[in-house]
């Protein structure tokens, strides 16, 4: 599963400025070249399409939307790791280091709770 997220992030690395990502050509060198507060942005309009997509899917039962937005979604988060020299691999790593662990033990263990 994790090897389109690895060809699609050595693709948004190319697309940096630094790795000669032009902005008139690229949507991704676009927004980097924007900077993070652009990508920012974008991930919060792809949050909020999100969720209306699921609010849809739950009356019409069509879940195509939502697939296609969490994707969306997904993108432009990946473009923030991006940003910020972060890999998918570390994002799966953390899922993987949480499995097992209960989500409301783990949330009353810490000190904000």
């Amino acid at each position: 599963m994790s090897e389109i997220l690895a060809r699609v992030a050595a693709t948004i690395e190319g697309r940096k400025p630094e790795n000669g990502g032009d902005p008139t050509t690229s949507y991704a060198a676009k927004l980097f070249a924007k900077g993070d507060d652009a990508i920012l942005k974008k991930i919060g309009e792809e949050a909020t399409e999100t969720v209306m997509a699921a609010k849809d899917a739950r009356v019409s039962g069509d879940t195509s939307k939502v697939v296609y937005e969490v994707a969306d979604l997904w993108f432009h988060s990946m473009l923030l790791l991006a940003k910020f020299d972060l890999s998918p691999q570390q994002v799966l790593d953390e899922l993987a280091r949480r499995e097992g662990v209960s989500g409301l033990e783990e949330k009353a263990a810490r000190k904000d709770a």
